[in-house]
């Protein structure tokens, strides 16, 4: 294994990464691995990305390296194959075809270095009738049915921001994708590419509910459904102020504290009989309306009511458990959530903030020995 700059800083401590810049569900999964130890050098555009927010706040591209490189340029291909022969991991979020006609598709990098694993990230897929296509998240969770289960019976679906698609259906499969690749890379010495559509993952997260569907437990219209609003024992309620509390007591015993300390005890015995769902939910919402989110929070507090306030960003790293938990950190000045999961014997940490553009071209060229990725002095 290569040992890389910054070793003891997670379990991926020495896999190289070439991340060819974009936006979304790349750039996270390669944070991803910059967190968990990886050295992971982005391969940013002149000129930045046609979408996207300031570099020195852009945290998905912290504990990463930059240099900049022109793939439209006569060496700029070249050098980001001088990357991967010394990388064990590449992303790009390229439509299917770019790459290759940018020169750097799979065929020249695995040409360059066989045991490369080659990701790619799309919405789409590699192929199928809309390959080609634009898209964003919304579109790809449209298609594969998982937006259709979101929000209430009686109004258009309610978008889930872009966590749903791009990052757990994109992102996260990606991640798997390539660090499972990586192992049979490791073990055979053959490398491959991992195709990671959207689609794929977004509907791949939906196999719980499409068993449910098959045994007749699911019906396929949204607020109509265990955990999808339509149960009134498992959502979120308005307070006294204006603010929220998310209830969830699916179990029995779970259930009687909770209608203990909502101070409805004994009124719904028969918390499954669905046609007075709609009475249950009704008390629920009455006795949620005589109290602020802080009262009711002091309320169920310590319980296994299985109830929490509905806290916002802002809020969130002020909870005393994730606080404790250290489950949001603070670097550089710019409050975040902390790398996850945890290990015991590699922990992982935010290292850097986020790369500049081009930051790092020194730094890399001499890690990584690729001493043409220095600028040539001009006359």
């Amino acid at each position: 294994m290569v040992k890389g700059p910054t070793p003891g800083h997670g379990p991926l401590t020495g896999v190289r990464v070439v991340e060819l810049a974009g936006i979304g569900p790349g750039p996270f999964a390669a944070m991803l691995l910059a967190d968990l130890g990886a050295d992971v050098v982005r391969v940013d555009r002149p000129g930045g990305a046609g979408l996207g927010i300031d570099p020195a706040h852009d945290l998905t591209n912290r504990n990463k390296r930059s240099v900049v490189l022109d793939l439209k340029s006569d060496e700029g291909p070249a050098r980001v194959l001088d990357l991967v022969e010394r990388a064990d991991i590449l992303v790009e979020g390229y439509r299917p075809g770019v790459a290759e006609r940018l020169g750097v598709g799979p065929e020249a990098a695995l040409a360059r270095n066989p045991r490369l694993v080659y990701g790619r990230m799309t919405g789409w897929g590699q192929d199928g009738p809309l390959a080609d296509r634009a898209g964003h998240d919304i579109a790809y969770i449209a298609l594969t049915g998982t937006l259709s289960m979101i929000g209430r019976p009686d109004e258009p679906p309610t978008v889930p921001a872009n966590l749903v698609g791009d990052y757990a259906g994109g992102s996260l499969y990606l991640v798997v994708g390539v660090l499972a690749a990586l192992q049979h890379a490791r073990a055979y010495g053959e490398g491959q590419v991992v195709d990671a559509a959207i689609v794929d993952g977004a509907a791949h997260l939906a196999t719980m509910i499409h068993g449910m569907l098959a045994a007749g437990s699911w019906q396929d219209r949204r607020g109509a459904n265990l955990l999808d609003g339509g149960c009134p024992f498992y959502g979120a309620y308005a307070t006294s102020d204006g603010g929220h509390m998310a209830v969830g007591p699916l179990e029995g015993r779970f259930y009687a504290e909770f209608t203990r300390l909502l101070g409805i005890a004994d009124a719904f015995p028969d918390r499954w009989d669905l046609a007075r769902w709609g009475d249950l939910r009704a008390a629920v919402t009455e006795r949620f309306l005589t109290r602020t989110r802080a009262e009711w929070t002091e309320v169920f507090a310590g319980s296994d009511a299985c109830v929490a306030p509905v806290l916002s960003l802002t809020e969130a790293p002020h909870h005393p458990h994730l606080a404790a938990r250290s489950t949001f950190v603070e670097h550089d000045g710019r409050p975040q959530p902390a790398p996850a999961p945890r290990f015991s014997a590699t922990p992982v940490s935010v290292r850097t903030g986020p790369a500049l553009p081009g930051a790092d071209t020194e730094a890399v060229a001499a890690d990584w020995d690729v001493p043409a990725l220095r600028p040539t002095p001009r006359d």
